[in-house]
């Protein structure tokens, strides 16, 4: 299925989420639509950025995303009052999306993102220890190994990859001091991988993707 269309701007959030838990099952592989160009931006940032969020990391995982071209106000009637954009995204399919998360469960790296984006002024160690002692049923010094360890070694799947010269696994691999960098200095490959550090995973090739995961996410974090 392929979508074309303009997306209301107040829902537009939600609508793009339900194609991320769409592509799960390969229903949907491309979509190009217009939205409120801000969102857009957010959908493509780049790391280290005040733009880059939750949106970002969701979409630079599940799909090629591109920003074709801003849209003034002045073409639409009645005029909204902000610019529009029109974007492009190409899913990748829930094949290629197991290969990238590596066994991790879109839901755990949903709680792993809501973390952290919620105090995204806050360190990754800081924002992450209410979600590990829940994880760990209360267990500190648990959580102070985690927070203390270094990352996992990169799946069989990434190393693959990088070999193979892609872009996304090139730049997953965890620096060693991960717990010290603020979210929006992590991509969203390094996100998988520090999902894999909290939630052991299992075959990526078994792993349910979920049926409704991202839905109900909002977009400003």
């Amino acid at each position: 299925l392929s979508i074309i269309g303009n997306l209301p701007y107040y829902i537009t959030s939600q609508i793009l989420f339900s194609l991320a838990d769409a592509s799960h099952f390969n229903a949907v592989r491309s979509a190009t639509v217009t939205m409120q160009y801000e969102v857009g931006e957010r959908i493509v940032a780049k790391t280290s950025t005040k733009q880059y969020g939750i949106l970002s990391v969701v979409f630079q995982l599940y799909a090629d995303c591109k920003l074709h071209f801003k849209i003034p106000p002045t073409v639409f009637y009645p005029q909204p009052k902000v610019d529009s954009a029109l974007l492009g995204f190409h899913f990748i399919g829930p094949n290629q999306l197991r290969s990238r998360l590596c066994g991790v469960s879109p839901s755990d790296l949903r709680r792993v993102l809501t973390a952290t984006f919620q105090q995204r002024r806050k360190t990754v160690r800081n924002s992450l220890k209410k979600l590990l002692l829940d994880v760990h049923g209360g267990d500190k010094e648990k959580v102070n190994s985690i927070l203390d360890s270094d990352p996992l070694p990169l799946s069989k799947e990434t190393l693959q990859a990088i070999e193979n010269g892609d872009a996304f696994a090139m730049a997953a691999e965890l620096p060693k001091n991960w717990s010290k960098k603020r979210p929006e200095e992590l991509s969203p490959g390094q996100f998988v991988e520090l999902t894999r550090l909290i939630f052991p995973g299992g075959d990526s090739s078994e792993k349910s993707l979920g049926r409704k995961v991202w839905r109900k996410m909002k977009h400003g974090n």
